[in-house]
């Protein structure tokens, strides 16, 4: 099995987006000199922009027959989708790519030429960027999984900076979010700590909240970035962090993966599945009878939130810098 014009369909959030990226890479070992273009919607493309294993980056604007019609005249004779949905099937269908690979989920089977069986409960090592490298596997593209794939971004930007990073928001739910008081207070104790200024991260419907974590710093020197950011221009400006502070979000992975110390605070949802992975990465969770739930907003009283203190978040912070 050799192709020499490959398309990947990328998933739509950030942080799956960057969890696939040991899956690219390993898609380029197999094929190194194929060109590798990847088809991904404006919210994630700029993720892959600087990465050396993709060739072209393909915006796709959401006309799913136009953005077909044009990738037919492209002559792509393999697709990866690394997208679970039915739609990325149906585009690569309508394309006339003759080998459509991905996994057989959401009833797209008969549109795909290798329906891969999705894998089942503990036939896999437990976080997400195993899912995207065991359909590589069981598609016969790699031989078997790499050991421990470090998820890494491609970035020379530099971390000299006195910049503490927070990302108080996260896309999931309010479940998944630490309290915003003691963003602020871990923010401050390390910001005193280390001589560092803060910067504030998120999307425009997140700036409220990066405002009032922004009030509760008064008389430190903050800047809040929320909404007011490309991704690329995020990239860029978590790069220069000497540290960050978030939840589970796409935040934490972007961080993680330019190597950014990185402080995770996790409740509702699993870090061993989604966690941020390299030694430069930290996960404070406190255990509660009902973690990891899963749910997108917490039916009682948030206690694996309310339980960790800022505390704890400044002596895991300040451990990771020494390290």
């Amino acid at each position: 099995m050799d192709f020499s014009n490959i398309l990947v369909r990328a998933t739509n959030w950030v942080g799956d987006a960057v969890m696939c990226l040991p899956a690219l890479r390993a898609i380029r070992g197999r094929f190194p000199r194929a060109h590798i273009a990847i088809l991904a919607k404006p919210a994630v493309a700029d993720l892959y922009v600087r990465e050396s294993c993709v060739d072209e980056v393909i915006r796709f604007n959401g006309k799913l027959r136009q953005v077909a019609y044009e990738l037919r005249s492209r002559n792509f004779d393999c697709a990866i989708l690394l997208q679970n949905a039915f739609e990325a099937a149906w585009i690569a269908w309508l394309a006339r790519i003759p080998n459509r690979i991905g996994y057989n989920r959401d009833g797209r089977g008969l549109l795909l030429t290798q329906a891969v069986r999705v894998p089942k409960r503990g036939e896999i090592p437990r976080h997400e960027r195993f899912y995207y490298l065991e359909l590589l596997r069981r598609a016969g593209l790699v031989g078997s999984l790499p050991e421990s794939p470090i998820i890494r971004l491609e970035h020379s930007g530099t971390t000299s900076a006195r910049i503490i990073g927070v990302s108080p928001g996260a896309a999931y739910g309010n479940a998944k979010r630490w309290i915003p008081e003691r963003f602020a207070e871990a923010a401050g104790k390390l910001a005193t700590a280390r001589r560092a200024s803060i910067a504030l991260f998120g999307s425009a419907g997140e700036r409220s909240v990066c405002e009032q974590i922004a009030a509760l710093l008064n008389g430190y020197t903050v800047v809040n970035h929320a909404g007011q950011t490309t991704l690329a221009q995020f990239i860029d400006l978590a790069a220069e962090c000497e540290l960050f502070l978030t939840n589970d979000s796409g935040a934490m992975h972007i961080a993680s993966a330019l190597g950014v110390p990185t402080v995770a605070i996790f409740g509702a949802t699993d870090d061993l599945g989604t966690g941020p992975t390299g030694q430069k990465a930290r996960v404070v969770r406190e255990v509660v009878e009902c973690s990891p739930c899963l749910l997108r907003e917490c039916p009682i009283d948030h206690r694996c939130m309310q339980r960790v203190s800022a505390d704890r978040v400044v002596k895991e912070a300040l451990a990771l810098l020494i390290d």
